[in-house]
């Protein structure tokens, strides 16, 4: 038994492969959340796991655990990051996440350099394993005096094709409150040269059919602010820069007219908080003259609009799905998106045997040193494992668990707020994750 400890912050479906991986290397894992009985069950049957009940807003009580271990490894909410990095500053205790750096993280630099911390971010699935691959190549087309022109990088994770059978062709293994949130973020990056932007209502107008292999009907749209990959990935010459996601073809339509229709507006109704019929709630919403299927379908067609007869037909079909036109009560939830969540979360679930798929690919156009181009691809696809973890858990959890080993043992040792961007960091990781049977293939298409 090593004399390694760490204290494990959160309760999501990506925490159980990083504390079996850590518990395996024989560390001992300190399994941290708010209620005590979620960190019991995440401890079932494993070894070198010990749950407590611990609320991170508690600074005099998170103080005390963290200054028990050598590694915090925060996997809560990313605006928590920040509290529980200032608590490992002041005990000189390293820290791993799995979220982008944030503002307010990088806000703690200069504190953590002085408390000669390492704090490891961005070492997940996207982000994480998708830096890996994208520094790698770019690494060894700078080095043979090559040049990156396009960098496009597409990650999704979605049911396996034969578990998407609902209209909008996707499942949550958890909360879908953020999916449906993150749909409404504006999107900005390169084209061309050129920076382009697209409002939040807009985004899901955007989405293309995106080809990575023919038997996936795939569409893409960007995500977020792709723009500062130009610096971070160190391609001043790439005139192209986009980094998106993936769903499947019918999705992108089918929440357009959700948003359309006020759906995923986080607005609070006082009728919203009574457990009212969907029909009722979807009546005033639409503020329709009747909760007559016929007087919403109106209200809808008026709302928005349809590609054509066909989507229309798919889509409405989608709306009944849900039981929007239905006598089925609501769980009250305040606002339409936290009430449309509670109806999603019980009808999108991942079923018995079912499994999940995690595609992720960069696409890479290159200019060689003797003026010659190539596109060249990364690509990750990856399956769940019915009776094991589903392939987001594996695919965040064990990056994360590498991170943690690799604090520990000094391979990652640079102090300060981290990110997996240079080869000194990054081949190691890559190099043991092979080892877990994680890497992106890479291809040259032309």
């Amino acid at each position: 038994m090593s004399d390694n400890k760490v204290l494990l912050l959160g309760a999501g479906f990506v925490t159980l492969p990083t504390i079996q991986v850590l518990s395996d290397s024989d560390i001992k894992v300190t399994v941290a959340c708010r209620t005590f009985e979620n960190a019991k069950k995440l401890c079932k049957d494993i070894k070198n796991a010990h749950p407590i009940s611990l609320d991170v807003t508690d600074s005099k009580s998170l103080d005390i655990e963290v200054e028990k271990v050598d590694v915090v490894v925060s996997l809560i909410p990313y605006d928590f990051h920040a509290t529980v990095i200032k608590a490992a500053i002041r005990a000189k205790k390293n820290v791993v996440t799995t979220s982008y750096v944030s503002p307010a993280m990088l806000e703690l630099e200069k504190d953590a350099k002085e408390a000669g911390i390492t704090v490891m971010n961005e070492i997940g699935l996207d982000p994480g394993i998708d830096h890996l691959y994208a520094v790698k190549t770019i690494n060894e087309v700078h080095k043979a005096g090559g040049k990156i022109t396009s960098f496009i990088s597409m990650c999704g994770g979605l049911p396996a094709p034969e578990a998407s059978d609902n209209p909008l062709g996707y499942k949550f293994s958890w909360s879908p409150k953020g999916v449906l949130l993150a749909l409404r973020n504006p999107a900005k990056y390169y084209r061309d040269g050129n920076v382009e932007e697209i409002p939040g209502p807009e985004l899901m107008g955007t989405a293309k059919p995106y080809f990575i292999y023919p038997g996936f009907a795939f569409v893409g749209y960007p995500n977020r602010d792709s723009t500062p990959y130009r610096e971070r990935y160190h391609i001043p010459e790439a005139q192209t820069i986009i980094r998106g996601t993936l769903r499947f073809q019918g999705f992108p339509e089918f929440v357009r007219v959700l948003v359309d229709l006020g759906f995923l507006s986080q607005e609070k109704h006082d009728f919203l908080d009574k457990p009212i019929s969907w029909k009722e709630a979807t009546q005033r919403i639409l503020n329709a003259t009747s909760d007559l299927e016929s007087e919403l379908a109106l209200s809808v067609n008026s709302k928005t609009k349809f590609a054509n007869n066909e989507d229309k037909a798919r889509i409405m079909t989608g709306l009944r799905w849900i039981g929007l036109f239905s006598d089925e009560k609501i769980t009250p939830r305040s606002t339409p998106l936290d009430t449309l969540c509670a109806t999603l979360e019980s009808k999108m679930q991942y079923g018995s045997g079912e499994r999940d798929l995690v595609m992720l690919q960069h696409k890479f156009e290159i200019e060689h040193k003797d003026g010659s181009k190539e596109t060249r691809t990364s690509t990750l696809c990856d399956y769940g494992d019915p009776n094991g973890y589903s392939s987001m858990a594996k695919l965040v959890g064990v990056p994360c668990a590498i991170a943690v080993k690799f604090v520990l043992n000094g391979t990652i040792s640079e102090k300060g707020i981290l990110a997996p961007m240079s080869p000194k960091i990054n081949d190691p990781l890559m190099a043991e994750l092979k080892k877990y049977g994680i890497e992106m293939k890479e291809a040259t298409l032309a």
